[in-house]
């Protein structure tokens, strides 16, 4: 019978690290022998206890941002999709959502900012699977932000589910779009970079209907361009108001999607995508659940649940 500390111990360093060598830490540090199989099997039970108690309410376990919520601050909303390799030989997304307030954003220098605290819900499987989850994490925050790239599943389900919230395609997204066609369209590096430098600063000064014009106004060199040029016109006309950046900014606003780019490999990269990695179904569903409450700063709430199977 393994204790319930011992269980704890074995979830900790079985999302931390591969079981092999999660097996070695054990019992290099505590003189226990515990194979990586059987540290496989207690994290992947544990870990796909969390399901069914979000889906049930159980609100005990549903990491929560600081208690201290101040009705003025407004909560970031992040949502993207990362692939892993599964034992299936298919490639499947998991889906990584990340919240956290904007009082929680500090500056550590001029071009950096850190942020103090995060809550993370991940899930492998289609949306109509993840968004359930990740609404139950959403209950009680009244100012949203929402940033995300162009996937229309995101858009699609802030504009049904939060229509009142503040919604930003991410600068850096749409600056793409720039920088594709006048790779197709321009030869010369600094004609480019020219041309995207005042494209760029026009995005940035609410002018997308501008840079619209301007791209409608370039004749296309090349099949290349002209296909760069309509998508990037397409991707404009879809989310211009979601591109309204100068207003954001005067507000405050973060304008990019890096958190949840960083929280992928935070969160999901160095534990996850690593060289000759391929996942059970489960297997996966544990460890990404783990380590998101984990990386949210609730582990304390994983020990509810194995204190619970005690």
């Amino acid at each position: 019978m393994i204790s319930e500390r011992m269980r704890t111990l074995m979830c900790l360093v079985g999302q931390s690290v591969v079981f092999e060598e999660g097996s070695e830490l054990l019992n290099e540090l505590i003189g226990v022998d515990v194979g990586s199989s059987q540290l496989q099997r207690v994290c992947t039970h544990f870990g796909n206890q969390v399901d069914p108690l979000i889906k049930a309410n159980c609100e005990a376990i549903i990491p929560r941002l600081s208690p201290n919520y101040d009705t003025q601050s407004k909560v970031y909303v992040m949502i993207d999709g990362s692939m892993i390799f599964t034992r299936d030989e298919e490639w499947r997304e998991l889906k990584l959502g990340r919240l956290f307030y904007d009082t929680q954003v500090v500056d550590i220098h001029a071009k950096r900012t850190e942020i103090l605290h995060s809550v993370y819900v991940g899930h492998l499987g289609s949306v109509d699977g993840f968004f359930p989850k990740f609404e139950r994490h959403l209950v009680g925050y009244d100012k949203k932000v929402i940033i995300g790239d162009g996937a229309k599943w995101i858009w699609n389900w802030a504009d049904d589910n939060y229509p009142g919230a503040i919604q930003i395609l991410d600068f850096y997204h749409a600056r793409e779009k720039l920088v594709l066609f006048a790779r197709a369209q321009y030869r010369d590096e600094q004609v480019r970079l020219d041309w995207l430098k005042r494209q760029s600063d026009q995005l940035l000064d609410n002018g997308v209907e501008e840079v619209l014009t301007t791209l409608r106004s370039c004749r296309a060199r090349s099949p290349e361009a002209k296909l760069a040029k309509q998508k990037a016109i397409d991707y404009y006309i879809e989310h211009d108001e979601r591109m309204q950046y100068k207003t954001y900014r005067e507000q405050g606003l973060m304008i990019g999607s890096g958190p949840i780019e960083a929280a992928h490999r935070s969160v999901i990269q160095q534990r996850m995508k690593l060289s000759g990695q391929k996942w059970s179904i489960n297997g996966a569903k544990a460890i990404l659940n783990l380590r998101c409450y984990k990386h949210s700063g609730a582990w304390d709430k994983i020990k509810k649940i194995i204190a619970a199977a005690a």
